[in-house]
């Protein structure tokens, strides 16, 4: 396969797994992802929570999660705070409710830190990568072709840097709102 196919592939996977990521960073905006993988233990099964209940957000910072038995309610509410997710969790007769409290300055900063070295380990894997493929680069017997395909690395590193930066001034706009 052609190493520009093959790096444009990976670098397509890394900004998916990066949106992935920073979409399960809780900020000051309720989300239900933040809630969607926690495994409940209903009727001897783990299950997600998107399998046993419906999410949906409510303004300003509330999740509700609306069981589809009635009688998971007790086990729901145990997953979510077993998950020590920060949040209130209040369980009524028709589901949980699950409010997001306001984020502290001092857990806000201790979040761009993580968004932003979250950024800086995939540009290292990202510049190990392109190291591999100049590698490959290396062994074209033409001069001019060699050069056009370590332009077109590096136009690929280029345009993944500004995606990344893109991600992380996203991330951390909605962590100050």
């Amino acid at each position: 396969m052609d190493p520009l196919k093959e790096m444009e592939q990976m670098t397509a996977g890394i900004i998916s797994w990066l949106k992935e990521e920073y979409m399960k960073i809780r900020s000051n905006r309720p989300t239900t992802r933040l809630v969607e993988r926690v495994k409940v233990d209903y009727m001897g099964t783990n299950l997600e929570l998107n399998q046993v209940a419906s999410l949906s957000i409510q303004a300003p910072r509330d999740i509700i999660v609306t069981p589809w038995d009635k009688a998971a309610i007790p086990a729901i509410t145990k997953a979510i705070e077993s998950e020590n997710l920060g949040l209130g969790i209040v369980a009524d007769s028709t589901g949980v409710r699950l409010t997001m409290p306001e984020l502290t300055i001092e857990r806000k900063d201790e979040l761009i830190k993580l968004v932003k070295s979250i950024a800086e380990e995939n540009r290292i894997k990202m510049r190990s990568n392109r190291d591999k493929y100049i590698k490959a680069v290396n062994a074209i017997a033409d001069e001019d072709e060699k050069f056009r395909a370590k332009d077109g690395l590096q136009k690929i590193v280029d345009k993944f840097n500004a995606e990344v930066d893109s991600l992380v001034a996203q991330k951390i706009e909605e962590l100050n709102q």
